[in-house]
C-alpha cells in the first residue's frame, strides 16, 4: 500500500510547470485510431489514465512507443480488434471514448461499460442517442456496449443535457460519417475544442468546437499527424489553490490564462492575488485572512466541477460562511467526512456544502476517494498544522504528474511511501 505523507504549514514558493491536458489526452489518445497514419503526440501527461490508454491500444495491435520526453509515436494503422480489454477498460472512465473512435474507424465496436472515479450516477444515453442517429444500432448486455453501423450518415442531434463525454464521443463518430453532422447543446470545454484541433490537424472538417454548435463534414480519409496537447486547466487550478491555502507566492508556468478565468475571479474574490502573463499565472496567498465565497459548479466557461473540491477546501480556511453548490455531479461530496477529520467544519445536505471557516487544519490520517478529493486532501495536508497521511492515492495519480517531485520543488515537504499490506488476522 502507497500513500502520501505531508508535514504540513509551510507555504510553497517558486516555480512549477503544468504537464498535458488529462482531459484532452484520454480523449486524443483513442482518436489516433481514427488516423490512417502515424501520429506523434507530444506534451503528454505521465499518469496511469494515459498508462491505461496506451496498454489498450498495444493489446489491439497499435503500435505505441516513446519517443522522448513527454512524447509519443503511435502508429494504429495495423490495428487487429474492435474489442477492448475489459480488466484494462475498467480502469478509467474515458475508455469510452473507443466507442466514438471504433465505430469512426470500423463501423462497430465492443467497449466494457467503463469504471473510473465513483462521481453517482454518469448515464450514457446522450452517448447512445448520438450513434443511433448517425445510423448505428446499440446493444448493452454482458457489461459491454456493442455498436454496429454499416454506412454512419450525418445527422442532426440535439443533446438533451449538456455533457463533456457524449460530445466528445459523437464528434469521434461522426467525422467520417457520410455528409454533415450538427450537433447543438454541445460541451464547450478547452479539451473539446482541443480535440477539435487534433481530428482537424488529421483532415476532419470540425468548425463550432468551444461554441454551442459543432458543424462536422464527414472526411472519407483522415491521415497522420505530430500535434502538442493543450496545458492542464485542472492540474493548473489545483496548484493556484494551493498556493493560496499554504499563504505562499508560486508562478505557475504552461499555462493558459483565459482557461483559468473561472478559478481566478473566484480567488481573487477571497482576497488572493492573481497576476497573469501569456503563458504563467503568479498566485499569491500573502495576506492575513481570506474572505468567504459563492461557488457552484457548471460546464465551462462556469467554475469546473473538478476545481470543487480543491475550492471546498481553501474556502474552510477562509473566514465567515461560503456556500458551494455543486451542479454537475450527485456525489461529489464524499471527501467532505475526510476533511472534517482535519478539523474543517462543513455540512452537507444534497448538492449544497455550508462550510464555516475555521483558523486552521490539523493533520490527520484521510482517504482519497476519487481523483480531485484526493488533490483536495493534499492541499488541506500541506496547509494543516502537524502530520498528515493520505491513502488510496492511485486515485490522485490518475490525473497528476510528478505530483510529489512538483510539490517538494515548491518547498513542500511532501513524500510517497510504501507500507506492506496487513496480512490476514489470526484466529484463536
Amino acid at each position: 500500500m502507497d500513500k502520501y505523507v505531508i508535514n504540513g504549514g509551510k507555504p510553497l514558493y517558486g516555480e512549477v510547470t503544468v504537464s498535458g491536458a488529462k482531459n484532452a489526452a484520454v480523449a486524443i489518445i483513442p482518436a489516433t485510431i481514427l488516423a490512417q497514419g502515424p501520429c506523434l503526440l507530444e506534451n503528454i501527461p505521465e499518469i496511469s489514465d494515459v498508462g491505461h490508454l496506451f496498454e489498450i491500444l498495444t493489446m489491439m495491435g497499435a503500435t505505441v512507443r516513446p519517443v522522448s520526453g513527454t512524447s509519443v509515436f503511435i502508429d494504429t494503422s495495423d490495428l487487429s480488434s474492435h474489442k477492448v480489454p475489459e480488466d484494462l477498460a475498467r480502469q478509467l472512465r474515458a475508455s469510452y471514448y473507443f466507442l466514438g473512435a471504433l465505430m469512426g474507424r470500423f463501423g462497430e465496436a465492443d467497449v466494457p461499460l467503463p469504471g473510473g472515479c465513483d462521481l453517482g450516477v454518469r448515464p450514457i444515453d446522450q452517448h447512445i442517442k448520438g450513434f443511433e442517429a448517425l445510423g448505428a444500432s446499440v446493444n448493452i448486455g454482458h457489461g459491454y456496449v456493442g455498436i454496429k453501423a454499416e454506412n454512419p450518415v450525418g445527422s442532426h442531434i440535439y443533446f438533451d443535457v449538456v455533457s463533456v463525454g457524449a460530445t466528445i464521443n459523437v464528434m469521434l463518430a461522426a467525422v467520417r460519417a457520410k455528409g454533415l453532422t450538427i450537433l447543438e447543446n454541445v460541451a464547450k470545454e478547452p479539451h473539446i475544442v482541443d480535440l477539435a484541433n487534433f481530428l482537424n490537424s488529421l483532415g476532419a472538417d470540425i468548425r463550432g468546437a468551444g461554441t454551442d454548435v459543432i458543424k462536422i463534414h464527414g472526411a472519407e480519409q483522415l491521415h497522420g499527424t505530430n500535434y502538442s496537447i493543450i496545458p492542464d486547466q485542472i492540474e493548473a487550478g489545483t496548484y493556484m489553490v494551493a498556493a493560496a491555502a499554504t499563504k505562499g507566492n508560486v508562478l505557475i508556468r504552461n499555462v493558459i490564462p483565459k482557461h483559468m478565468e473561472a478559478i481566478t475571479e473566484k480567488l481573487v474574490k477571497t482576497g488572493v492575488s492573481v497576476v497573469e502573463y501569456d503563458d504563467a499565472i503568479r498566485v499569491s496567498g500573502e495576506t492575513d485572512s481570506f474572505q468567504h465565497v459563492n461557488v457552484k459548479t457548471m460546464p465551462y466557461p462556469g467554475f469546473p466541477t473538478d476545481m470543487q473540491p480543491q475550492m471546498t477546501t481553501f474556502l474552510s480556511l477562509a473566514e465567515g460562511t461560503s456556500i458551494v453548490t455543486e451542479g454537475v455531479w450527485d456525489n461529489r461530496f464524499k471527501y467532505i467526512s475526510e476533511l472534517c477529520r482535519m478539523g474543517a467544519s462543513i455540512s452537507v445536505d444534497g448538492k449544497v456544502a455550508v462550510v464555516q471557516g475555521v483558523p486552521a487544519l490539523s493533520g490527520a490520517s484521510v482517504r482519497a476517494a476519487d481523483l480531485r478529493a484526493g488533490a483536495a486532501l493534499v492541499i488541506a495536508g500541506l496547509a494543516a498544522n502537524g502530520k498528515t497521511e493520505i491513502e488510496e492515492i492511485h486515485h490522485i495519480e490518475r490525473g497528476y504528474t510528478n505530483l510529489v517531485e512538483k510539490l517538494r520543488s515548491l518547498g513542500a515537504d511532501i513524500e510517497r511511501i510504501s507500507v506492506p499490506d496487513a496480512g490476514p488476522a489470526c484466529t484463536g
